[in-house]
Protein backbone atom coordinates (compact mmCIF):
# COMPACT_ATOMS: atom_id res chain seq x y z
CA UNK A 1 0.00 0.00 0.00
CA UNK A 2 3.19 2.60 0.89
CA UNK A 3 3.82 1.85 -3.11
CA UNK A 4 0.55 2.95 -4.36
CA UNK A 5 0.72 6.68 -2.10
CA UNK A 6 4.20 7.30 -3.25
CA UNK A 7 3.27 6.54 -6.77
CA UNK A 8 0.46 8.71 -6.40
CA UNK A 9 2.04 11.52 -4.81
CA UNK A 10 4.76 11.38 -7.26
CA UNK A 11 2.40 11.71 -10.24
CA UNK A 12 0.66 14.84 -8.25
CA UNK A 13 4.35 16.54 -7.35
CA UNK A 14 4.72 16.10 -11.52
CA UNK A 15 1.86 17.87 -12.37
CA UNK A 16 2.21 20.60 -9.72
CA UNK A 17 5.56 21.35 -10.41
CA UNK A 18 4.64 21.91 -14.50
CA UNK A 19 1.69 23.85 -12.89
CA UNK A 20 3.37 26.10 -11.07
CA UNK A 21 5.88 27.07 -13.86
CA UNK A 22 3.21 27.24 -16.31
CA UNK A 23 1.05 29.65 -13.93
CA UNK A 24 4.17 31.61 -13.29
CA UNK A 25 4.80 32.35 -17.19
CA UNK A 26 1.08 33.24 -17.82
CA UNK A 27 1.13 35.27 -15.16
CA UNK A 28 4.19 37.41 -16.30
CA UNK A 29 2.03 37.47 -20.25
CA UNK A 30 -0.68 38.93 -18.70
CA UNK A 31 -2.46 36.01 -18.99
CA UNK A 32 -5.23 34.55 -16.91
CA UNK A 33 -6.25 30.59 -17.14
CA UNK A 34 -9.53 29.48 -15.98
CA UNK A 35 -9.90 25.90 -16.18
CA UNK A 36 -14.08 24.70 -16.55
CA UNK A 37 -15.31 21.35 -15.24
CA UNK A 38 -18.64 19.27 -15.81
CA UNK A 39 -19.95 16.22 -16.32
CA UNK A 40 -21.35 15.24 -19.91
CA UNK A 41 -24.20 17.18 -21.35
CA UNK A 42 -24.38 19.80 -18.70
CA UNK A 43 -23.82 22.27 -21.67
CA UNK A 44 -20.58 24.41 -21.19
CA UNK A 45 -19.87 24.51 -24.78
CA UNK A 46 -22.75 26.14 -25.55
CA UNK A 47 -22.45 28.59 -22.25
CA UNK A 48 -18.89 28.83 -23.21
CA UNK A 49 -19.40 30.02 -26.82
CA UNK A 50 -21.92 32.90 -25.95
CA UNK A 51 -19.52 33.94 -23.21
CA UNK A 52 -16.54 34.17 -25.77
CA UNK A 53 -18.69 35.86 -28.00
CA UNK A 54 -19.44 38.58 -25.67
CA UNK A 55 -15.53 39.12 -25.06
CA UNK A 56 -14.63 39.75 -28.57
CA UNK A 57 -17.61 41.87 -29.02
CA UNK A 58 -16.51 43.66 -25.84
CA UNK A 59 -12.90 44.16 -27.45
CA UNK A 60 -10.94 41.37 -24.46
CA UNK A 61 -8.33 39.25 -25.63
CA UNK A 62 -9.45 35.72 -25.10
CA UNK A 63 -8.42 32.34 -26.48
CA UNK A 64 -9.92 29.02 -25.57
CA UNK A 65 -8.51 25.37 -25.58
CA UNK A 66 -11.21 22.51 -25.28
CA UNK A 67 -10.43 18.74 -24.69
CA UNK A 68 -12.24 15.68 -25.88
CA UNK A 69 -11.51 11.90 -25.85
CA UNK A 70 -12.54 11.86 -29.69
CA UNK A 71 -14.35 14.38 -32.39
CA UNK A 72 -13.38 18.27 -33.05
CA UNK A 73 -16.78 19.13 -32.89
CA UNK A 74 -16.75 21.41 -29.41
CA UNK A 75 -13.72 23.18 -30.93
CA UNK A 76 -15.94 23.86 -34.26
CA UNK A 77 -18.85 25.12 -32.15
CA UNK A 78 -16.55 27.30 -30.00
CA UNK A 79 -14.54 28.84 -33.41
CA UNK A 80 -17.76 29.92 -34.01
CA UNK A 81 -17.34 33.23 -31.17
CA UNK A 82 -14.33 34.31 -33.70
CA UNK A 83 -12.07 33.57 -31.21
CA UNK A 84 -8.90 31.63 -31.20
CA UNK A 85 -9.57 28.27 -30.48
CA UNK A 86 -7.70 24.88 -30.58
CA UNK A 87 -9.02 21.15 -29.95
CA UNK A 88 -6.94 18.82 -27.80
CA UNK A 89 -7.73 14.89 -28.14
CA UNK A 90 -6.66 13.16 -25.33
CA UNK A 91 -6.12 9.75 -27.24
CA UNK A 92 -8.47 8.40 -24.35
CA UNK A 93 -7.22 10.15 -21.02
CA UNK A 94 -10.28 11.48 -19.11
CA UNK A 95 -8.59 14.71 -18.32
CA UNK A 96 -5.95 17.44 -18.97
CA UNK A 97 -2.84 17.73 -17.46
CA UNK A 98 -0.38 20.52 -16.71
CA UNK A 99 2.20 19.17 -19.07
CA UNK A 100 -0.28 19.02 -21.97
CA UNK A 101 -1.40 21.88 -21.37
CA UNK A 102 2.57 23.71 -21.52
CA UNK A 103 2.92 21.51 -24.66
CA UNK A 104 -0.64 22.69 -26.48
CA UNK A 105 0.65 26.42 -26.19
CA UNK A 106 3.77 26.37 -26.84
CA UNK A 107 3.89 28.39 -30.58
CA UNK A 108 0.46 28.49 -30.60
CA UNK A 109 -1.18 31.14 -27.33
CA UNK A 110 -1.78 34.34 -29.15
CA UNK A 111 0.46 37.58 -27.93
CA UNK A 112 -1.83 39.66 -25.64
CA UNK A 113 -4.41 36.92 -24.45
CA UNK A 114 -5.64 37.83 -21.44
CA UNK A 115 -8.32 34.99 -20.91
CA UNK A 116 -7.39 31.36 -21.90
CA UNK A 117 -10.44 29.61 -20.95
CA UNK A 118 -10.17 25.54 -21.06
CA UNK A 119 -13.01 23.44 -21.20
CA UNK A 120 -11.77 19.84 -19.73
CA UNK A 121 -12.99 16.30 -20.45
CA UNK A 122 -16.70 15.86 -19.62
CA UNK A 123 -15.91 14.22 -16.37
CA UNK A 124 -15.90 15.05 -12.37
CA UNK A 125 -13.94 12.58 -11.29
CA UNK A 126 -10.68 12.56 -13.14
CA UNK A 127 -9.98 16.26 -13.74
CA UNK A 128 -10.63 17.18 -9.89
CA UNK A 129 -7.01 16.14 -8.79
CA UNK A 130 -5.23 18.45 -11.23
CA UNK A 131 -4.32 21.59 -11.14
CA UNK A 132 -4.03 23.34 -14.99
CA UNK A 133 -2.01 26.35 -13.93
CA UNK A 134 -5.34 27.76 -13.72
CA UNK A 135 -6.32 31.17 -11.35
CA UNK A 136 -10.27 30.19 -11.21
CA UNK A 137 -11.60 26.89 -11.81
CA UNK A 138 -15.09 26.24 -12.52
CA UNK A 139 -17.51 23.94 -11.72
CA UNK A 140 -20.86 23.51 -13.95
CA UNK A 141 -23.90 21.25 -13.59
CA UNK A 142 -27.15 21.33 -15.43
CA UNK A 143 -30.08 21.65 -13.79
CA UNK A 144 -31.55 18.09 -15.09
CA UNK A 145 -28.17 16.44 -13.42
CA UNK A 146 -30.00 16.04 -10.08
CA UNK A 147 -29.52 18.62 -6.60
CA UNK A 148 -27.05 15.80 -5.05
CA UNK A 149 -24.62 15.78 -7.61
CA UNK A 150 -22.23 18.06 -4.99
CA UNK A 151 -22.31 15.26 -2.47
CA UNK A 152 -21.46 12.60 -4.81
CA UNK A 153 -18.81 14.34 -6.10
CA UNK A 154 -17.31 16.31 -3.52
CA UNK A 155 -13.54 17.23 -5.04
CA UNK A 156 -14.91 18.38 -7.99
CA UNK A 157 -17.25 21.30 -6.05
CA UNK A 158 -15.00 21.15 -2.90
CA UNK A 159 -12.32 22.46 -5.08
CA UNK A 160 -14.45 25.02 -7.16
CA UNK A 161 -13.58 28.82 -7.09
CA UNK A 162 -17.24 29.49 -8.46
CA UNK A 163 -19.99 27.55 -9.20
CA UNK A 164 -22.43 27.84 -12.49
CA UNK A 165 -25.72 26.32 -12.54
CA UNK A 166 -26.56 26.04 -16.67
CA UNK A 167 -29.77 24.91 -18.59
CA UNK A 168 -31.93 26.82 -15.65
CA UNK A 169 -34.80 27.17 -18.68
CA UNK A 170 -35.43 23.75 -17.97
CA UNK A 171 -35.29 23.59 -14.26
CA UNK A 172 -39.40 23.69 -13.99
CA UNK A 173 -39.39 20.68 -16.43
CA UNK A 174 -36.56 19.14 -14.00
CA UNK A 175 -38.31 19.76 -10.67
CA UNK A 176 -34.92 21.54 -9.69
CA UNK A 177 -34.56 22.34 -6.07
CA UNK A 178 -32.41 25.38 -6.05
CA UNK A 179 -32.35 25.29 -2.15
CA UNK A 180 -31.45 21.45 -1.47
CA UNK A 181 -28.52 22.36 -4.30
CA UNK A 182 -27.29 25.29 -3.25
CA UNK A 183 -27.54 23.52 0.52
CA UNK A 184 -25.24 21.23 -0.41
CA UNK A 185 -22.84 22.73 -2.15
CA UNK A 186 -22.34 24.69 0.86
CA UNK A 187 -21.67 21.25 2.29
CA UNK A 188 -18.51 20.63 0.64
CA UNK A 189 -17.44 23.74 -0.48
CA UNK A 190 -18.64 26.61 2.20
CA UNK A 191 -18.75 30.70 0.74
CA UNK A 192 -18.43 29.63 -2.92
CA UNK A 193 -20.48 31.51 -5.34
CA UNK A 194 -23.33 29.75 -7.26
CA UNK A 195 -24.64 31.46 -10.43
CA UNK A 196 -27.39 30.84 -12.51
CA UNK A 197 -27.06 30.46 -16.12
CA UNK A 198 -29.04 29.73 -19.60
CA UNK A 199 -27.69 30.15 -22.40
CA UNK A 200 -30.56 29.93 -24.25
CA UNK A 201 -32.87 32.60 -22.85
CA UNK A 202 -29.66 34.58 -21.78
CA UNK A 203 -29.81 34.71 -17.71
CA UNK A 204 -26.59 34.65 -16.48
CA UNK A 205 -24.61 35.23 -19.51
CA UNK A 206 -21.78 36.78 -18.98
CA UNK A 207 -21.62 36.43 -15.36
CA UNK A 208 -18.68 34.10 -16.01
CA UNK A 209 -16.97 36.35 -18.16
CA UNK A 210 -17.45 39.23 -15.58
CA UNK A 211 -15.94 37.03 -12.52
CA UNK A 212 -12.68 35.79 -14.75
CA UNK A 213 -12.62 39.60 -15.63
CA UNK A 214 -12.57 40.42 -12.11
CA UNK A 215 -9.84 37.42 -11.64
CA UNK A 216 -7.71 39.11 -13.93
CA UNK A 217 -7.54 42.38 -12.11
CA UNK A 218 -6.35 41.04 -8.97
CA UNK A 219 -9.77 40.98 -7.53
CA UNK A 220 -10.65 38.36 -4.63
CA UNK A 221 -10.73 34.22 -5.77
CA UNK A 222 -12.60 31.99 -3.32
CA UNK A 223 -10.51 29.38 -1.71
CA UNK A 224 -11.82 26.59 -0.48
CA UNK A 225 -10.91 24.91 2.47
CA UNK A 226 -10.84 21.29 1.05
CA UNK A 227 -7.47 19.26 0.60
CA UNK A 228 -7.18 18.69 -3.39
CA UNK A 229 -7.07 14.74 -3.90
CA UNK A 230 -4.88 11.89 -4.40
CA UNK A 231 -4.92 10.91 -8.67
CA UNK A 232 -7.76 8.47 -9.43
CA UNK A 233 -7.32 4.96 -10.01
CA UNK A 234 -8.72 2.03 -12.55
CA UNK A 235 -7.48 -0.64 -11.35
CA UNK A 236 -6.61 -2.97 -8.91
CA UNK A 237 -4.20 -1.93 -5.41
CA UNK A 238 -1.10 -2.59 -6.48
CA UNK A 239 -0.95 0.16 -9.46
CA UNK A 240 -2.60 3.39 -9.02
CA UNK A 241 -2.94 3.69 -13.01
CA UNK A 242 -3.97 0.23 -13.99
CA UNK A 243 -6.33 0.58 -17.02
CA UNK A 244 -5.08 4.12 -17.96
CA UNK A 245 -2.41 6.09 -18.45
CA UNK A 246 -0.18 8.77 -17.22
CA UNK A 247 2.88 9.50 -20.07
CA UNK A 248 5.78 10.86 -19.32
CA UNK A 249 5.50 13.46 -22.14
CA UNK A 250 3.01 15.29 -24.09
CA UNK A 251 3.74 13.65 -27.33
CA UNK A 252 1.68 10.65 -25.84
CA UNK A 253 -2.05 12.78 -25.34
CA UNK A 254 -3.37 13.14 -28.63
CA UNK A 255 -3.07 16.06 -30.93
CA UNK A 256 -3.76 19.36 -30.37
CA UNK A 257 -6.03 21.12 -33.55
CA UNK A 258 -6.08 25.08 -34.29
CA UNK A 259 -9.18 26.33 -35.57
CA UNK A 260 -8.20 29.94 -36.05
CA UNK A 261 -4.54 31.13 -36.87
CA UNK A 262 -2.81 33.07 -34.50
CA UNK A 263 0.30 34.87 -33.11
CA UNK A 264 2.70 32.37 -31.55
CA UNK A 265 3.75 32.55 -28.13
CA UNK A 266 7.35 32.84 -28.20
Amino acid sequence: MCRVVELKQSVLARNDECALALREELTARGTVVVNLLSSPGSGKTELLERELTLARERGLAVAALTADLATEHDAARLARSGVPVKQVLTDGLCHLEAHMMRAQLDGWLPDGTRLLFVENVGNLVCPAGYDLGETLRVVLASVTEGEDKPLKYPAAYGLANLVVVTKTDLAAAAAFDEAAFRANVVRVNPGVEVVLTSARDGLGVGTLLERAVAALEGGPVHRPVMARPAPHRHGGDGDPDAGHHHHDGPAHHGAGHEHQHSAPLR
